[in-house]
């Protein structure tokens, strides 16, 4: 059986996505929590080829961002399989992590951040089971030169996270239309992927309405049916205007 350790950052949906493949495999694996942005300097000193998470020490191994781990775990413990053996199908299950973590990953990011800066108390509750070797208080504490670092390194601003939610509609249906084709609605790496962009979207209760019913969010649950975090409704009504004309919208 491999042998692994996953350093993470409570919260972050690239990392729930490789969690959920590691137990999907059945590999067992120590988690290490870290604090954001201080999570940069912990990965460098341990020599990772990358800073971000998450990143894993398999068999010796180390490896850093989700779409490389999941090759990687394919590799070394070929079944389940993360990715289908016929050609094509694999090729379009590739577009779709690629897709994943281009696209979702990224804009629920700064949407969730926005949140924070409005509800800095609410990550909190992302450290539920968090072992970060500092009490939460203390941690939770240091919240806004954190938020204000994830501000710069993601480029986050109001037009960008209002580009953000314009743009969640088209990516819903995308998502919607590749379980309809069966491109996703299985257990492989681009179904993980997806599933923990969305299941981390839906812990935003102003985004949770329009998701849970369609079936990217039925999708969400499904792999991922716990996730840690809530933010109340803090976002302003006009920047949740395009989700809500959608979900109005007469189905094609």
């Amino acid at each position: 059986m491999p042998r692994a350790t996953l350093y993470v950052i409570p919260g972050s949906h690239p990392a729930m996505a490789v969690r959920r493949m590691l137990e999907h495999k059945g590999i067992e694996y120590r988690r290490v929590d870290m604090l954001p942005v201080i999570s940069h300097a912990v990965l460098f000193a341990l020599r990772f080829p990358g800073t971000t998470v998450p990143s894993l020490r398999l068999d010796g191994e180390k490896l850093t961002g989700s779409r490389e781990i999941s090759k990687a775990l394919d590799r070394i413990q070929p079944e389940p399989a993360l990715f289908p053996s016929d050609p094509a199908e694999r090729v379009a299950v590739e577009d779709a992590e690629r897709w994943a973590e281009e696209v979702p990953q990224r804009a629920v990011r700064r949407i969730l951040w926005q949140a924070f800066k409005r509800s800095p108390d609410s990550m909190r509750s992302y450290t539920a089971g968090a072992r970060l070797g500092i009490p939460v208080g203390l941690a939770i504490k240091t919240a806004a030169p954190i938020i204000a670092a994830e501000f710069r390194m993601h480029g986050i601003n109001d037009t960008r996270v209002r580009d953000d939610l314009a743009a969640l509609p088209g990516m819903l249906k995308r998502i919607d239309d590749w379980i309809a084709d069966g491109t996703l609605g299985g257990t492989t790496a681009a179904d993980f992927q997806v599933a923990g962009s969305i299941r981390l979207a839906m812990t935003l209760d102003d985004l949770r309405p329009h998701i849970e019913g369609r079936p990217a969010g039925e999708h969400a649950l499904r792999l991922i049916p716990e996730y840690p975090g809530r933010v109340p409704p803090v976002l302003p009504e006009a920047w949740l205007q395009p989700l809500a004309a959608a979900a109005s919208a007469p189905s094609a």
